[in-house]
């Protein structure tokens, strides 16, 4: 491992000043929040910046809020504050749980969501989650604020559709209707997922019939993925869709396109995702409603 190159620290006050620090630095600036995926790539000398503007400095990014049916969650709030979080446990207890099993604690009390997506690293868990529950990101730069969702803002791997000068600024998360079961589910056997997978599931009130269903499949490709034609699986009577859970996931596995890495094959990606949307169909199906 290499030392570090020298760069400066900057710390802004406002989230406006944060923005014309990076159009002032251009190339040679970089957003900095939980810095845990950022410093490790720069002491590898992958990324090289002269300039790191530090927005865990602003007031109030940090916040995490209840917003009418949604959950709002500042982007410099680290993983352990989301995962310890009673308001998420107590309303989106999905997002409390997936937390809690990113990396190791150091992490955690680190790296932030904001860090998390904006740095658009493959094997990410948030991302995937948050695409299935319907996420979108607030962004703000010097010309305003625009909201996109998670898969508009992640466009590839390490690249995302922020502009040089806008700063994601928070998350909202529509809460779940009462009618909607959520699970995350992944494989990991190293420092990062293998494979980590969302599903979303409207069920009616006999809970054996499903009437709305979103899949999401992560790590195993350049960014989060999901198929109307695996959704379109997911529906109907509960028997029906047990017996169509290979196409699902058969057409889950194409539109994700497995690419090989250090963390598995193509092929054996495509096997795991078979296996875990099944695990997860049945926890979906088997979890209580959620209270009124």
């Amino acid at each position: 491992m290499m030392p570090l190159r020298r760069f400066q620290m900057h710390q802004p006050k406002s989230v406006k000043e944060a923005a014309e620090m990076l159009a002032h630095y251009g190339e040679k600036g970089r957003l900095y929040a939980g810095g845990t995926e950022l410093l490790l790539a720069m002491k590898h000398d992958l990324l090289r910046y002269e300039h790191l503007v530090d927005v865990k400095t602003v007031p109030g990014l940090d916040k995490i809020e209840a917003q009418n049916s949604s959950l709002r969650i500042g982007s410099v709030a680290t993983h352990r504050s989301i995962e310890k979080s009673p308001l998420v446990k107590e309303r989106l207890p999905v997002m409390a749980e997936m937390t809690r099993y990113i990396a190791n604690v150091r992490v955690r009390a680190t790296g932030t969501l904001g860090g998390n997506i904006g740095f658009a690293e493959p094997h990410s868990d948030p991302a995937t989650l948050l695409l299935a529950l319907g996420a979108k990101a607030t962004l703000q730069g010097q010309t305003g604020e625009r909201s996109l969702a998670m898969n508009e803002i992640i466009v590839g791997a390490y690249e995302t559709a922020l502009a040089p000068d806008e700063i994601l600024t928070a998350i909202e998360i529509p809460l779940p209707a009462r009618s909607q079961r959520a699970i995350y589910l992944k494989f990991q056997i190293h420092e990062r997922p293998v494979l980590g997978l969302a599903l979303i599931v409207d069920v009616d009130a006999s809970g054996n019939t499903i009437t709305k269903a979103k899949a999401v499949v992560g790590a195993v490709s350049p960014a989060p993925c999901r198929s109307d034609k695996a959704d379109a699986l997911l529906v109907g009577p509960k028997d029906k869709v047990e017996k169509q859970l290979t196409d699902a996931a058969r057409a889950l596995a194409d539109a994700a396109d497995p690419v090989d890495d250090l963390e598995g094959s193509a092929e054996y990606k495509r096997h795991l995702i078979g296996v875990y949307l099944r695990r997860a169909f049945t926890q979906a199906l088997a979890s209580p409603l959620r209270n009124p």
